[in-house]
């Protein structure tokens, strides 16, 4: 069931008109890989897109990372220039306060804790980045020119102090400063600064001496964040390791880092706020601890690709009509010299063989209607040549009616002489008359065209005893023919014609008696009958004439004007031979009829060859 729907479906196919076909085609070939190769473009582009917006925001947050890392060190690093000085060790271990090693510090008349002071100073003139420094002992006691605590606070009890000392010696930031007792006199907002913490240890003891803090301000880490932009409205975060935000846009789309977020050091993931969906692209620095996190929102990243996929659509919709406008043109510049060619054909189907195609082109449809034009010429001249020989064919018939119809007057007419020569006694007038007789009867064979071979040949004996009894003992005959042949049918009147010719051109013509000789034989699948004589001949001249138009019978327009023309040297025209060959060719077709053998002084052979028919349907 499956293959007949299939064979239906292509047979629906094949009965379309070659118009749509050749727009399915076109279409086919156009459009369809157009919008493929749209759809393959689309989905590239979406691909590389997010993709490379991904590694580009991978690699701008690893070169923030990069930046706040180098800041951070920095602070290190000045932390560990603090903890070495041996002003500040003094400072830390109390020796500053004892006034024998207090004069050893004091440098230029001035004291030695003004002289720390100013050797702090020195870092926050070289560094304008630093907001301040403190530095605080183990006894609660801080040196610094920009920060202060409040009244009756002890530092050392202040939680940023605490973590510093518990990480023995590690440097930390801390982050925000929120809550803290210390001050600036530059009166920073505790969202302006980040503070980070170093303690002092004793390398022999392992004591904790002291506590470094420095505030750095937020304008380096807001600078570097600043400015990478991501999309139009897409920006950078900093978020230290509890998920404090260290810095952020003035209004920023995440107003808090949901907990549990950043599950790896470095990742790409998405989430839901306020209704709008967003991509997060984060990376923690194993240096600082802090997060970099870009955050945009989908539609932007969707944005660059809608317009890569709006100009793609656009382009391939440009194409596809580019395309339905070629297939349509091509279609119809196809198919309509072969739908008129079509209606050509249609017109010499219905008999109107004068139409014809008309047109100059020079590709295949050009060539077939060139091929239709001369398929009509030609079927124009057989149908003619067919008329032709159809009334030949009748003009045959009608002169051998015409013959048939004056024998049969005549055999009545001789049948009666005949009994009267045997009443009077005279045998041999009775002879010839009825040889005579039994020429006509045989001649005129019922009305039939075919007559078996045993009649044609009687019909010949009778004619050759008529004219034994005219020339005496100037004509012999012999007649040889195997016996299976004679229930086989041949045309009436095939041998009477080429025999009259032997006796009145050959036979008559000769000095003493003559011979005529008939053979009938089947050779090649054909039935072969020669008449033989060996009287004058032919002369070379009117032998090559005849032979020319033997072969021009049933080919020639003009062979019936030819037939009457007598030939040179000649009284007569070979009418009888031709009108054989006409008959023979007229009913049999070509390679049938006639060929003659002659030379002058030795006699001529005339051989017909015949079709072996076992009836009287000629078409048989």
């Amino acid at each position: 069931m499956r293959k007949s729907g299939l064979n239906m479906e292509k047979l629906k196919l094949n009965n379309l008109p070659i118009r749509y076909k050749l727009i399915i085609h076109f279409l086919l070939i156009s459009i369809l890989p157009s919008i493929g190769l749209g759809l393959l473009i689309g989905w590239t582009v979406d691909r590389n897109v997010e993709e490379r917006t991904n590694e580009n925001t991978v690699q701008l947050i690893g070169k923030v990372n990069a930046a706040l890392e180098n800041e951070v060190e920095n602070l290190q690093k000045i932390t560990y220039l603090i903890s070495f000085d041996p002003g500040v060790q003094a400072f830390l271990n109390g020796s500053i306060q004892d006034p024998v090693q207090a004069v050893k510090w004091a440098a230029g008349g001035e004291p030695a804790e003004y002289n720390i002071r100013k050797f702090l100073q020195g870092f926050t003139t070289l560094s304008s980045e630093i907001a301040g420094i403190m530095l605080v002992n183990r006894e609660g006691d801080f040196i610094s020119n920009e920060m202060y605590t409040r009244p009756g606070t002890l530092v050392t009890d202040e939680a940023w102090y605490r973590e510093a000392a518990a990480n023995k010696g590690i440097f930390k930031i801390i982050g925000h400063p929120y809550g803290r007792a210390v001050m600036s006199h530059v009166d920073y907002k505790e969202s302006e600064v980040v503070s980070a913490v170093r303690a002092i240890i004793d390398p022999e003891t392992q004591v904790v001496q002291g506590v470094v803090l420095v505030d750095l301000k937020l304008r380096v880490i807001a600078e570097t964040a600043r400015d990478v932009t991501l999309g139009k409205t897409g920006y950078l975060t900093v978020v230290d390791g509890s998920g404090e935000m260290i810095y952020a846009p003035q209004h920023p789309i995440m107003k808090t880092i949901p907990e549990g977020l950043f599950t790896e050091t470095s990742g790409i993931t998405s989430g839901t706020v306020a209704g709008r969906k967003l991509q997060l692209i984060y990376r923690t620095s194993p240096f600082t601890g802090w997060t970099t996190m870009g955050v945009f929102p989908m539609e932007e990243s969707a944005f660059g690709v809608r317009e890569i996929t709006f100009n793609v659509v656009t382009f391939v919709f440009i194409v596809c009509m580019l395309g339905m406008t070629a297939s349509f043109y091509l279609a119809y510049s196809i198919s309509r010299p072969i739908g008129q060619l079509a209606s050509f054909m249609s017109k010499a189907q219905s008999g109107d063989l004068t139409i014809r195609y008309w047109g100059s082109r020079s590709d295949e449809i050009g060539l077939l209607g060139r091929s239709f034009n001369s398929m009509l010429a030609q079927i124009a001249r057989l149908l003619s040549l067919t008329e032709l020989q159809a009334r030949q064919k009748r003009e045959a018939e009608l002169r051998s009616l015409q013959a048939h119809i004056k024998p049969h007057f005549l055999y009545n007419t001789l049948d009666t002489i005949h009994w009267m020569a045997r009443s009077k006694g005279a045998e041999d007038i009775a002879e010839v008359v009825q040889s005579l007789s039994k020429l006509f009867r045989l001649g005129l064979s019922k009305g039939s065209d075919l007559v078996p071979l045993s009649d044609e040949l009687e019909h010949m004996v009778s004619y050759l005893k008529i004219q034994q009894v005219r020339y005496s003992s100037k004509l012999a005959y012999s007649i040889e023919v195997e016996p299976q042949l004679h229930e086989l049918y041949v045309l009436k009147l095939l041998l009477q014609p080429i025999v009259e010719n032997a006796i009145y051109h050959g036979i008559k013509e000769r000095r003493g008696p003559g011979h005529i000789s008939i053979e009938v034989v089947q050779q090649e699948g054909d039935l072969c009958l020669t008449v033989r004589d060996d009287g004058a001949g032919i002369t070379a001249e009117r032998l090559s004439i005849l032979k020319e138009r033997l072969a021009a019978v049933g080919r020639n327009t003009g062979e019936a004007a030819e037939i009457e023309q007598p030939l040179p040297g000649s009284a007569g025209s070979g009418y009888g031979i031709l009108n054989v060959q006409a008959r023979i060719r007229l009913t049999y077709g070509e390679p049938y009829g006639l060929e003659i053998e002659s030379e002058r002084g030795a006699g001529t052979v005339v051989t017909v060859r015949h079709p072996v028919v076992h009836n009287t349907y000629p078409d048989n």
